[in-house]
């Protein structure tokens, strides 16, 4: 009888393990596990290992312990000077009482999106009281974290935890961003012209300059002409006064002069011996 007992239990079992009905569950190291019966919570399991429940009359929701990553799509923000920002955020959070999740929201699922809610809610309150500089300045640290302490201060209320919630990227709207190009273009434009104008300028400043200069040369030269004509014209006066009062001496002087100038060293020289311009150096 009892073998038959036995064998009746292991076959009811093997029936409902085949056809997804097992009336044991896993409950693993990074989960807590709800246990429900006709909708309404009967067991939460916390250490992890092989549990039992009622095929048909037992259903059960698993919940993460661990700290999650959220990762919020990107959305629009207004900020106190009416600038449009899409602020692109995520956060850490967890499940801290799993059955007020369940409670409240069934999944995990479920409470993500309502942490999404309050997330956007307080990101969007806290960054229209500040001006866009101050969000993109050093300050966004100081208000992130108000609105990480006001999230989680909501969250506990459904048995979560939010951590820190960040801002990963803070871009201004399409429409923003292609007028703002648009006047970076036109800034540009205005800058070339301002340039242009500028080597215009430079250009005849240039052309001035080099007129003066070639005026100055000119009239350097000619003053330097004056003067050396004047100069070689006293010169000239000079000798001729020298020469008038004693020819002979003059002669002589000017020759040994020339001498001078003509046997330098290594210097060879073709002349007919009753030449000229031998004659002080021929024996009297």
């Amino acid at each position: 009888m009892k073998q038959n007992l036995i064998l009746g239990i292991v076959l009811v079992l093997g029936v409902l393990i085949t056809l997804g009905l097992s009336p044991f569950f896993v409950v693993d190291l990074t989960e807590t596990a709800i246990v429900v019966a006709l909708g309404k919570p009967v067991r939460t399991i916390t250490e992890p290992g092989l549990k039992f429940k009622i095929p048909f009359y037992h259903q059960v929701t698993f919940f993460d312990k661990r700290y999650l990553d959220y990762d919020a799509p990107a959305r629009d923000v207004i900020t106190s000077d009416k600038k449009s920002l899409v602020i692109d955020n995520f956060a850490k959070w967890r499940i801290v009482d799993p059955l007020k999740v369940f409670q409240a929201f069934q999944t995990q699922r479920g409470a993500l999106q309502r942490l999404d809610d309050i997330v956007y809610s307080e990101l969007r309150v806290e960054l229209g009281r500040h001006e866009l500089a101050e969000i993109v300045s050093d300050n966004r640290a100081l208000i992130m974290q108000i609105v990480s302490d006001r999230s989680n201060e909501k969250a506990s209320v459904y048995g979560l935890e939010v951590l820190d919630v960040r801002i990963k990227r803070a871009d201004l709207p399409e429409q923003n961003e292609k007028a703002i190009f648009a006047r970076m273009q036109a800034e540009r434009e205005r800058t070339k012209g301002y340039r242009a104008e500028g080597e215009e300028e430079a250009q005849k400043i240039r052309s001035i300059a080099e007129k003066d200069k070639e005026i100055i040369l000119a009239e350097a030269y000619k003053t330097a002409q004056e003067l050396r004509g004047a100069g070689e014209a006293k010169a000239y006066k000079i000798y001729a006064t020298a020469y008038k009062q004693d020819p002979k001496f003059f002669e002589f002087v000017r020759t040994m002069e020339a001498y001078k100038k003509v046997f330098a060293k290594d210097t060879t020289m073709v002349l007919t011996p009753d030449s000229e311009f031998l004659k002080f150096l021929k024996k009297r």
